[in-house]
């Protein structure tokens, strides 16, 4: 028996490898200290669980959902987008949910992207651009993200024959993995350089509520023009600590959401109705939460940077996100510095290659562990670096 020659193309998946390094480590008695994976150590707010009990237990929402979401939760989706960045969306045709902005960001390609097309994706970025291309037959152009740039692409660079090919545009910031942000005449620009490329602009928001020192994220449908020519993924999950609960949104250009809509009707049947009014509840309802999460990381990214200065490293604090990019020490690469932490000193770090060539000589801490176990891997790094 085999597998389809598109799986093969497939590289193993970066966390589920970060998980099984974990999980070998850990049966040989290992005390691991992880800052590998970013997934809220903080709990979903407590209205959001009670929404979510009460609406399981209606028997309403134990059958099919919609396949394009509850009325309510798109309209919920659109008036967050007023309130938070003066945007007006119709909840109709610019709106639709997702089992996760992963299940959207990788389906994307499919509804886009024809055999030999090409998509340009951000290097080092998450891998879901690229595996997605891949798996729609597309070409991934890979557009390298470097410190010398504030870690933005270099649109210039891009040649007439892969700009005549290409049909979608990736965009991640606040950035995963380099924590790198953006104003919003930024997204003008791009907005305008993919009205003149007719070219698709698919923006990957999921850190926008998490930032920091006075920094606000924006929005790309904040610029001129961009509800013809982009879309944006966001999700619950790092907003309102849902990652385990699968639901987040694409909204934007009718043209694509429609494209999505029809994809995911013959795909999937929905969201489950009850994690849609939950979703409800963490839209609209007190967001209280907020302001106390993003302190936990702001208080755990200064621990940990003061940390890497102490043993020579200097990372710039990030105004968003929750992660830190940072270099890897002289003599090592991404890849065997990993290697080193984890078993010299039990801790585990994202190789800056798992997101792209481009992320060689950088490795990623996530901010999503208890602080008291921040600080004793802070600890151990000083030790070794001693």
């Amino acid at each position: 028996m085999r597998a389809a020659r598109r799986i093969e193309k497939l590289p193993p998946y970066l966390f589920a490898e970060i998980d099984r390094k974990v999980s070998e480590a850990r049966s040989r008695g290992v005390d691991i200290i992880s800052f590998g994976v970013g997934d809220p150590d903080l709990p979903s707010p407590p209205h959001v669980i009670e929404a979510l009990q009460e609406a399981a237990a209606d028997p309403v929402t134990h059958r099919y959902p919609s396949y394009i979401g509850m009325p309510e939760f798109r309209a919920s989706i659109a008036g967050w987008y007023e309130r938070r960045f003066g945007v007006t969306l119709d909840p109709d045709t610019e709106v639709q949910p997702l089992v996760g902005s992963k299940e959207g960001i990788f389906h994307l390609p499919v509804a886009f992207v024809d055999p030999g097309d090409v998509a340009l994706i951000p290097d080092p970025g998450y891998p879901v651009y690229e595996t997605g291309t891949i798996l729609a037959h597309g070409e991934a152009v890979l557009m390298p993200l470097l410190p010398e740039n504030s870690f933005k692409p270099d649109l210039d660079a891009l040649s007439e024959e892969v700009l005549s090919k290409a049909k979608v545009l990736w965009l991640n910031y606040p950035s995963n993995p380099t924590a790198a942000c953006v104003d919003k005449s930024y997204f003008d620009e791009v907005v305008a350089f993919c009205r003149s490329h007719d070219l698709l602009l698919a923006h990957d928001a999921a850190y926008t509520e998490i930032t920091y020192d006075g920094y606000v994220a924006p929005s790309v449908l904040e610029a001129e023009g961009a509800r013809d020519v982009a879309v944006e993924f966001h999700s619950l999950s790092k907003t309102y600590n849902m990652t385990g609960w699968r639901i987040g949104w694409v909204a934007g250009a009718p043209v694509a959401i429609e494209a999505i809509k029809r994809l995911k009707t013959n795909i999937d049947s929905g969201i489950f109705d009850a994690v849609q009014r939950a979703g409800i509840a963490a839209i609209d309802g007190p967001q209280d939460h907020l302001a106390e999460c993003v302190d936990r990381y702001r208080h755990r990214r200064d621990l940990l940077c003061d940390g890497l200065k102490s043993m020579g490293v200097v990372v710039d604090p990030p105004k968003g996100s929750i992660y830190l990019w940072a270099p890897v020490p002289e003599g090592h690469t991404s890849e065997s510095y990993t290697t080193f932490l984890l078993e010299e000193c039990g801790i585990v770090v994202a190789p800056g290659t798992g997101y792209g060539p481009s992320g060689e000589g950088f490795i990623r801490f996530s901010l999503t562990l208890a602080d008291d176990r921040l600080e004793e891997g802070v600890e151990r790094l000083r030790r070794i670096s001693s």
